[in-house]
């Protein structure tokens, strides 16, 4: 008995190019964290990963945004060297920076629901920068919130020590990669014209 397939779509045009451009995003913040150097006074390096985890919630939306960075935080867990300047593993999940990995896909998904202003996305040229810059600023919220949160209850640190080595000590970094992510959108907007 033959069965006729033809007419059988297993998976649906637009899905699967969602998934790949979620899996290309993954791998974009995969190769951000070789950018890592060790910071002085934090046990946290500096990276560029949350570039693109920003860069996911604007361009892929707060869905597939959400789920690159759960791609990402899978591939890691699974031995792919896509955490910060090459480590991989489950342990770098329930290690002192776990709490900043853990953030990623949330904020990714934040940031995206607040720039397409819900779960469909929209033309980023009908954008505005302020509004760009706010997500971004409670996707860094949501990243240091969780990352802080994981320095205090992993390497034990008080909440104070906790805030000055895994937040403040990288808001200067972070001011630069949001003025990155908007200097990237709105060139795409442009080129796009």
């Amino acid at each position: 008995m033959a069965t006729n397939t033809e007419s059988v779509d297993l998976v649906g045009d637009e899905a699967a190019t969602n998934l790949a451009r979620a899996a290309l995003f993954a791998a974009l913040v995969g190769a951000f964290a070789y950018v890592s150097f060790p910071f002085p006074v934090s046990p946290a390096p500096v990276t560029l990963q949350v570039l693109g985890v920003f860069l996911a919630g604007i361009f892929l939306g707060p869905v597939w945004g959400g789920a690159a960075l759960v791609l990402y935080l899978a591939a890691g867990a699974l031995g792919a060297p896509v955490f910060a300047g090459g480590s991989a593993g489950f342990g770098e999940l329930v290690g002192g920076t776990a709490g900043y990995l853990w953030s990623y896909p949330i904020a990714a998904a934040l940031v995206g629901a607040i720039v397409h202003r819900g779960g469909d996305i929209r033309d980023l040229d009908g954008v505005s920068v302020p509004v760009l810059v706010g997500a971004m600023a409670v996707g860094t919220a949501v990243v240091y919130a969780m990352g802080v949160a994981g320095l205090y209850l992993v390497l034990e640190l008080t909440p104070a020590e906790a805030f000055v080595q895994g937040a403040a000590v990288f808001l200067p970094a972070e001011a630069a990669k949001i003025a990155a992510a908007v200097g990237i959108v709105r060139s795409d907007a442009i080129a796009a014209a």
